[in-house]
C-alpha cells in the first residue's frame, strides 16, 4: 500500500497500465535522457566531454536506469525485478539510439553494452530504493543527471604514458616445413572471408583483411596490408631471420583508416588503443613447424579494468584464427606440391 504522502506526489492511476504505450514510456524517457547526455559528450579523444571519459561511461547508463524507474513509479509502484530489467531494456534503447543517430559505431556498441546494462540496473535499483524511502525523489534524479554534465568539463583521459605494452601469445603446429610456412607469412594474397571470419573482431564489425604482401627494401621488410572499407597500412621489419623469425611494427599514413571505417574509440594508433608490434617465430620440428605469434598492444582508457580483458580476449581470439589461416594455407600448398 502506498502512503498518503506518496500518493500526493505519485498519484495512483488505475488506467495507466492500459494506456497506449504505457509500457514503453518509462523506457523511452530513460533512453532519451542517455541520448541527451551523449549529445553533450562529443569532445575529442582524451579531451573534455569525450565519450570515453569515466563520467560518461559510468554515469550515463546510471542516469538512464534512474530516469526509467522514476517515470515508471509516477504511475504506480513497481517491483524490484522491474527496476532492474526495465533499466536494462532502457539501456538497450539508448545504445540502439546511439547507433541510429551515428553517435556510436557497431563495435563500440557491442563492447560497451554489457557494462551499460549492469550499471543501468544498479541505477534503476537505487532509484527504486529512493522512491520507497522518500516521498520526493525528484531532487535525486536531477542531481545525478547533472553530474555527468558537470564532471565532463574537467580533464579527460590522460595521454598514454608509453608504459610496457600488454602481450598475447598463441602457437600452433603446422604439418609443413618452416620455409613453406615462411612463404605464406610473407605473402598472403586474395584472402577469402571464409578463411578468417571466425575471429570475433571481424564478427563485431572490424573490416576483414584482403591481402598482406611483403617486399624487401633498403629499410628492411615492408608488408603492405589491405583490409575492407579502404583500410591500408604497412608492417615494417628491421629484425628478421628468414624461415625463423620476423618482428613487425605498424606504420599508418594519415589516410590509412578512412572516415567511418572504424569507430574512433578503437582506432589503431589512437588515444585509446594501439598495436605496438607482432612477432612470428618458426621452430622446425622434423617435417613440421611450431608457429608462434606474440602480439603487443596498448589499451589506455579510464575503465581499463573492463576494456583490457575484452581487448585481450579479442586479440587472443584473432591470434588463434590467424595462426589457423597460415596453417591451412601452408598445409594446403604442401599437398598441392606433393
Amino acid at each position: 500500500m502506498n502512503s498518503p504522502e506518496y500518493n500526493q506526489y505519485f498519484p495512483p492511476s488505475p488506467t495507466a497500465r492500459t494506456m497506449p504505450y504505457s509500457f514503453w514510456w518509462p523506457l523511452v524517457c530513460g533512453a532519451l535522457a542517455g541520448l541527451l547526455i551523449r549529445m553533450v559528450y562529443m569532445g575529442d579523444p582524451g579531451g573534455r566531454y569525450s565519450a570515453m571519459m569515466a563520467s560518461f561511461i559510468y554515469l550515463s547508463p546510471f542516469v538512464v536506469g534512474m530516469v526509467t524507474v522514476y517515470v515508471a513509479e509516477r504511475s504506480h509502484r513497481r517491483s524490484w525485478g522491474y527496476y532492474a530489467w526495465a533499466s536494462v531494456f532502457a539501456n538497450v534503447l539508448y545504445v540502439l539510439g546511439s547507433l541510429v543517430t551515428l553517435f556510436e559505431g557497431i563495435i563500440c556498441a557491442i563492447v560497451i553494452f554489457p557494462l551499460f546494462s549492469l550499471i543501468g540496473a544498479l541505477g534503476g535499483l537505487l532509484m527504486g530504493l529512493v522512491c520507497r524511502l522518500t516521498n520526493w525523489p525528484r531532487g535525486t534524479v536531477y542531481s545525478v543527471a547533472a553530474l555527468p554534465l558537470v564532471l565532463g568539463a574537467f580533464a579527460g583521459t590522460p595521454a598514454p604514458d608509453g608504459g610496457s605494452p600488454l602481450n598475447v601469445h598463441r602457437e600452433v603446429r603446422v604439418q609443413a616445413p618452416a620455409d613453406q610456412v615462411w612463404r605464406h607469412l610473407m605473402d598472403a594474397d586474395a584472402i577469402a572471408p571464409a578463411e578468417v571470419d571466425d575471429a570475433w573482431m571481424y564478427r563485431i564489425g572490424v573490416p576483414m583483411p584482403l591481402a598482406g604482401v611483403t617486399e624487401e627494401t633498403p629499410e628492411g621488410l615492408v608488408r603492405d596490408v589491405r583490409m575492407g572499407k579502404g583500410i591500408h597500412f604497412s608492417q615494417v621489419s628491421s629484425d628478421w631471420q628468414p624461415g625463423r623469425r620476423v618482428h613487425w611494427q605498424y606504420r599508418f599514413a594519415p589516410d590509412s583508416v578512412p572516415p567511418g571505417a572504424l569507430d574512433d574509440h578503437v582506432r589503431i594508433g589512437g588515444h585509446y588503443f594501439d598495436l605496438v608490434g607482432t612477432t612470428y617465430t618458426l621452430t622446425p620440428q622434423g617435417e613440421t613447424t611450431l608457429l608462434r605469434i606474440d602480439m603487443q598492444y596498448r589499451v589506455s582508457t579510464s575503465f581499463d579494468w573492463y576494456a583490457r580483458p575484452i581487448a585481450r580476449w579479442l586479440i587472443g581470439d584473432f591470434s588463434e584464427v590467424i595462426l589457423g589461416f597460415y596453417r591451412e594455407r601452408s598445409e594446403r600448398s604442401g599437398e598441392s606440391e606433393a
